[in-house]
């Protein structure tokens, strides 16, 4: 199998211009040391965004909410963004374009369209269907990366897809249009945070964890801002909504995702998939526990399928010799 090497496990340490080496690795060669617990800690903190983000769906526009979640992260980020700057400067066309779709698409676009679903739709329903960001991955990599797939993906594909159809409707077979709605854009979002996924692992051959973090959000907040502009929504948010955004900001935001990327640089995907099955299930715990949400036996049999199905998928990866995902690697560095 192939391993990225880790380097410092600090993310905003001194590594903006640190190489990226990526070697062959045999059964008998050592392992890095394991970082699972620490992507599943991420995860969880993920799973607190319902919790935040519920109320402020309610009490503003999202584009609103988007907007004062990147400026809030890139306020804090302003002793790093020099460096990140420099790192954007130096990369070739494709990366720019990277950090480009990165940071308008997966950052602001996409929390707008996961924002917007929690004001149509229950709180779970936008944060369980997000979980099918494995599957759309795998597509992404598949026409960005050059990665190919066999016929055997379609076993935890299409049982995932039956699953979130089940979620999304309290009644599979009677479609109300506000709940397709909310699927739709909770789906839509995980479709670009796959992209960003993606386009992540593409720009880790050249730009560290901490600049493409860092740009991410830098990228974001202009984008966020148009957002606001084009859709007429105020940047006013009232003093009554400062604690839960900047609480939204740094613990879904900024705290976890940098939690993720450290934990990522030591773990493989496959592992890490798993682990990240923390969040749906603090979501759901939070969603039926702290925001009065109750869902219809056919939803949590869709919630059942789905995590199965995405574990199942990343279990199969793990441990057997003939991956249903064939990865084009490349050597670099």
């Amino acid at each position: 199998m192939w391993t990225t090497l880790p380097q410092s496990p600090d993310i905003f340490g001194d590594i903006s211009r640190a190489p990226i080496t990526v070697v062959a690795v045999t059964e008998s060669s050592p392992r890095t040391a394991d970082r699972t617990w620490l992507v599943a800690l991420a995860a969880a903190f993920w799973g607190t965004d319902g919790l935040l983000r519920k109320p402020l769906a309610d009490a503003l526009p999202a584009a609103t909410v988007v907007f004062w979640e990147h400026l809030i992260v890139v306020v804090l980020l302003i002793p790093w963004l020099p460096a990140a700057i420099n790192a954007f400067r130096r990369c070739g066309v494709r990366e720019k374009l990277a950090v480009l779709v990165i940071g308008v698409g997966s950052s602001a676009v996409a929390t707008a369209l996961f924002t917007a679903a929690f004001r149509t739709g229950d709180p779970i329903t936008p944060l369980v269907l997000q979980k099918l960001q494995p599957v759309f991955v795998v597509l992404a990599a598949l026409l960005l990366l050059g990665e190919r797939i066999r016929s055997g993906y379609l076993l935890f594909a299409l049982p995932a897809l039956a699953g979130a159809w089940l979620l999304a409707f309290k009644d599979p077979l009677q479609i109300k249009v506000s709940a397709l709605q909310t699927a739709m854009l909770a789906i839509g979002a995980a479709a670009l945070w796959a992209a960003g996924t993606v386009l992540g692992r593409y720009l880790s051959r050249t730009v560290s964890p901490r600049d493409t973090t860092v740009l991410r959000f830098a990228v974001g907040l202009p984008a966020a801002a148009i957002i606001v502009t084009v859709q007429g929504n105020p940047i006013a948010v009232g003093w009554g909504n400062a604690l839960g955004l900047v609480l939204l900001a740094l613990i879904p935001g900024l705290l976890a995702l940098s939690l993720y990327y450290i934990g990522l640089r030591a773990t493989p995907a496959a592992r890490a998939t798993l682990a990240e099955l923390a969040f749906p299930l603090t979501a759901a715990l939070i969603g039926v526990t702290a925001l009065g949400t109750k869902l219809t036996g056919t939803q949590w049999l869709g919630f059942a399928i789905v995590l199965i199905s995405v574990t199942a998928l990343g279990l199969h990866e793990r441990v057997r010799r003939n991956p249903v995902v064939i990865e084009k690697l490349v050597e670099v560095g």
